[in-house]
């Protein structure tokens, strides 16, 4: 798959997600198959554009040849020059968000909200590709609600604009993340347009990948939520799109995995916030490994970056341990 001049090495990407999608998660994606990972959404808000926060959120993925960052705004003038900051930056692709449901973002015109507006996003659209040499790419749900699911119309809006490639989740923004995520509206787009389509929303396995993609006849697919706590999910999906042997990832490899993802996001954010930060991710991956675990509580209550990577070892451990002792057993 293309987008723009980038020929990708495979057609499987992973979401922007706010909080979630810093440089430590992406690279840990990018090891297990990721073709493209996205920054977490930057405002176009020129005040912003200089902040710690800001800093964190551009850091690329060193293995990555792309350092894909996501923008948000309403204002034309101000995403061009946004989409111009974060080139200077660093970023090799601008994608814009008009895909997001959060209320924070929808009452500044931003994110879904922008679908209501077709003319409004015809504006963004054509003056973030003028302003800046390299691709941009869309994301967008539906339509803003059942009775106005215009994806259609949009998709032929970023055509006309130079877009270069566009993702479509599934649901409408009133659908937030209830229900399942349908696949009719993406087929309908891709059927309609020529630019790369890249379906996401519910996909969660391998087979629902190779499910989505035959039927949508869409170009690549996105995982989001899927992701969170099982960034191995990747290396499956990867395999059974470009039709490799998957080798199913150890516990002792996973447990692995997490002490480093762990010690990395100590590492990037400094201590005092990176234990924090840690403490969502453990929990998504507790809920992946030892569901019936009450480990998530007692990690929570620790207030240090070396009493967590204690705890996790200690409790890898001893996972680890019955594990072996189980296989021996039956």
């Amino acid at each position: 798959m293309r987008i723009g001049s980038y020929q990708l090495k495979n057609p499987v990407f992973l979401a922007p997600m706010a909080g979630i999608t810093d440089q430590p998660f992406r690279q840990l994606c990018c090891q297990y198959g990721a073709g493209l990972t996205f920054s977490e959404m930057m405002s176009s808000n020129p005040k912003v554009w200089h902040t710690e926060k800001s800093r964190l959120r551009l850091q690329a993925v060193p293995s990555e040849t792309i350092n894909a960052v996501q923008i948000a705004g309403s204002d034309p003038l101000e995403m061009a020059q946004a989409a111009q900051i974060n080139v200077q930056y660093g970023a090799n692709l601008i994608d814009i968000n008009m895909g997001c449901p959060a209320k924070k973002v929808n009452r500044k015109l931003a994110g879904s909200a922008l679908l209501q507006y077709p003319s409004l996003v015809e504006k963004i659209l054509q003056q973030v590709v003028k302003a800046v040499d390299v691709p941009v790419t869309l994301k967008i749900r539906t339509g803003w609600n059942k009775e106005n699911q215009n994806c259609v119309e949009i998709a032929k809006i970023a055509e006309q604009a130079g877009i270069a490639a566009l993702t479509i989740h599934g649901r409408t923004r009133d659908c937030l993340f209830k229900g399942r995520a349908e696949y009719d509206s993406i087929k309908a787009v891709k059927s309609q347009v020529s630019l790369p389509i890249i379906a996401n929303g519910d996909i969660t396995s391998a087979t629902e990948a190779r499910a989505v993609l035959d039927y949508t006849k869409a170009d690549g697919i996105m995982i989001g939520r899927a992701a969170l706590g099982n960034p191995w999910l990747f290396q499956d999906v990867v395999g059974e799109l470009l039709g490799q042997p998957i080798v199913p990832i150890t516990l002792e490899q996973k447990c692995a995995d997490v002490l480093a993802h762990i010690r990395h996001l100590h590492q990037f954010y400094g201590e005092q916030k990176g234990y924090r930060v840690a403490r969502k991710h453990v929990a998504w991956y507790i809920e992946a490994i030892s569901p019936n675990s009450d480990f998530r509580k007692r990690f929570n209550d620790l207030e240090s970056a070396t009493a967590q990577l204690q705890a996790l070892e200690k409790f890898f451990t001893t996972l680890i341990l019955l594990e072996k002792e189980n296989a021996r057993t039956t």
